[in-house]
């Protein structure tokens, strides 16, 4: 099978999803022809990513989130007016993904949870099967806990999950735990790169930090201050940041850098993270607890928040307060295990998906899934 990717350029989730991903097919005898990424003005694609996905990559115009002067509260209103004015400009990017596929007749196109692939699938109607993947697609499932008491954001993050799903024909959720499938949801263990099954496990005397919107590094520092015999190593994807900054002496902030984040967080006492996903789901795999603090103004994380701590990753906190960690329990070891296993299972999963969809390719005859599409959500 021969695949193209679209990938969601914020944060650093989604790209090590993809990374994941590109050494699942390559060592199941699949293709990657192309990776296009949503750039952001306010971070840059970070060099490992291009290093690591083995194949080229070209970068388009894709809705961001916009945030507030100190770069961290998301701000809703600003967002939505923001990518309005830029409709011309995603008109554009639309047409380039339009031509790059034309261009290298892909069989399957796997969006990471970016906006303009489920609008190009509705627009464009290409031959190629059109797949989703992300935890966010787990909010249609019935089990699925949204964060409470805030409707108009709950029914935007759904209203933007289902845009991004428009005609998919598989919709693959990933998920801290097992649950159920059907024809139209398929939940799949999160996707990690194969780096992190390997690292030698330690227990140093420093905590890991890691945090989407570079704002909150003020808020470490001030924590990181008045608590000098805690030791700190934070990283950011803040844009034309040193590599290594040290602002106070139990203080490092890193640019990411996906080698040395991880073996830090082989070796640290425990995270703290915004509430996304991909960190979480490392440092579950590697048996070390989590805090997590929902970015601001989006309530995705919120809802990622409830779904980790209800999965036994970890605790949910509104600051970077590192001494709540450490009074964090340690990791179950049957229930890494167990939740090893899930992860591990990836292999297996994905030859089924394949198999169906060559089943699907022979009875259509040709790469194309014909007609209506089905729609998410």
């Amino acid at each position: 099978m021969k695949f193209l990717f679209i990938v969601q350029g914020e944060g650093r989730g989604h790209m090590t999803q993809a990374i994941a991903f590109s050494n699942l097919l390559q060592r199941q005898g699949h293709e990657l022809l192309c990776v296009l990424v949503g750039k952001s003005k306010r971070r840059t694609i970070p060099d490992f990513f291009i290093r690591e996905i083995q194949a080229p990559v070209s970068l388009l115009e894709s809705p961001n989130f916009e945030a507030d002067g100190a770069e961290k509260k998301i701000l809703l209103g600003k967002t939505i007016r923001k990518n309005l004015t830029k409709v011309p400009v995603f008109w554009k990017s639309l047409q380039q993904i339009d031509q790059t596929v034309k261009s290298l007749n892909p069989d399957i196109i796997l969006n990471f949870y970016d906006l303009l692939g489920g609008l190009y699938s509705f627009l464009f109607r290409p031959k190629a099967a059109y797949w989703v993947i992300g935890h966010q697609y787990l909010s249609a499932h019935p089990e699925f806990v949204f964060a409470p008491k805030r409707p108009l954001e709950r029914m935007l993050f759904r209203l933007n999950t289902q845009i991004t799903a428009l005609g998919a024909d598989e919709v693959l959720a990933l998920s801290f735990l097992p649950k159920s499938t059907n024809h139209k949801l398929k939940v799949l263990p999160p996707l990690l790169r194969k780096e992190i099954k390997t690292l030698p496990i330690k227990n140093a005397n420093f905590y890991l930090a890691y945090m989407v919107n570079p704002g909150y590094g003020e808020e470490v520092k001030g924590f990181a201050a008045k608590n000098p015999h805690l030791q700190i190593k934070a990283y950011w994807d803040k844009k034309d940041a040193a590599d290594i900054e040290h602002p106070l002496s139990n203080l490092s902030f890193h640019r990411v850098n996906d080698r040395s984040f991880l073996e830090d967080m082989a070796a640290c006492k425990g995270l703290v993270c915004t509430a996304g996903f991909e960190s979480v789901c490392e440092a579950m795999y590697l048996g070390k607890p989590v805090m997590m603090i929902p970015v601001a103004g989006q309530y995705e994380q919120a809802c990622n928040a409830l779904d980790a701590v209800a999965s036994g990753a970890g605790i949910a906190s509104e600051n970077f307060d590192f001494s709540k960690l450490e009074m964090a329990e340690k990791k179950d070891a049957e229930a890494s295990l167990i939740y090893q296993e899930w992860v591990d299972s990836w292999p297996e999963l994905f030859r089924k998906l394949i198999s169906q969809a060559e089943e699907k390719q022979q009875i259509t005859g040709n790469s194309a899934t014909m007609g209506p599409k089905p729609a998410f959500g």
